[in-house]
């Protein structure tokens, strides 16, 4: 099998379609189909910030549901999760446009939409090993010793969140240690959460979260070819978002 992992989408909705046109599926159908019969991989954060994550809900649900594309939660979905489930949540941090664009829906399409949305939550493994445990899918990254491990606990919070010192930035984001440098496994790794300006390939591990949302790119890292593809971003830039790389 081959795979095309995508990056946090957080509501491109449009330059979710072009890359994956570019990476020569077909939508004509509502599902993305491909004639080497590649399957994507979505990473993770379809939704918050970007102005169309209700339409990533729905192609992305659809198209795990027929078993047209795989999907591993980010902590963007898991707080959405909680929003839909009716726990008590902040709008903030980008939830506040999902919620808003939710809230726009009369009533009988708003239970669709968190129906669809916690369907594909809940059926969702944390983190996906595949092509024979030669390539692991996780939202934010995973360490080499915590691969096959039941994602409970600090595996959870780890693939969610990232490898989080319990510190915070002046703007409430926490501070995150760098992984990836230390990352010893033979598998691949593939990850984002963290947006970079260009793919950060480390190791056997790679950052495709490449900020579509904040103006730069949206990427696709080709699996076993381990090529990335990307289309740029229709939003704003700001470069204040991405991190600085040692």
């Amino acid at each position: 099998m081959k795979y095309d992992v995508i990056g946090d989408i957080h509501g491109c909705y449009d330059e979710m379609t072009a890359l994956l046109e570019k990476l020569g599926y077909s939508l004509d159908t509502g599902l993305p189909a491909h004639p080497e019969k590649r399957t994507p991989v979505f990473l993770g954060d379809l939704t918050d910030r970007g102005p169309k994550s209700l339409a990533v809900v729905e192609f992305v649900a659809n198209a795990v549901e027929k078993g047209a594309a795989r999907y591993v939660p980010g902590n963007h979905c898991n707080k959405l999760y909680r929003f839909f489930k009716g726990n008590p949540v902040k709008l903030m941090h980008g939830l506040e446009t999902t919620a808003a664009e939710y809230r726009r829906l009369p009533p009988q399409k708003q239970d669709h939409i968190r129906d669809l949305f916690m369907h594909l939550y809940e059926r969702a493994p944390l983190y996906e090993i595949l092509h024979n445990g030669e390539l692991v899918v996780a939202h934010a990254g995973i360490k080499a010793e915590y691969i096959g491990k039941k994602p409970v606990g600090k595996v959870k919070q780890f693939v969610l969140y990232g490898d989080i010192t319990g510190e915070t930035l002046p703007d409430g984001r926490p501070v995150r240690r760098d992984w990836a440098a230390h990352y010893q496994g033979e598998a691949w790794v593939v990850y984002g959460h963290t947006p970079v300006r260009a793919p950060r390939m480390v190791h056997h591990t790679i950052n495709i979260d490449t900020g579509c949302v904040f103006g730069n790119r949206l990427t696709a890292f080709r699996f076993p070819e381990l090529t990335t593809e990307s289309v740029p971003s229709s939003m704003p830039f700001d470069e204040t978002r991405f991190r600085i790389e040692p």
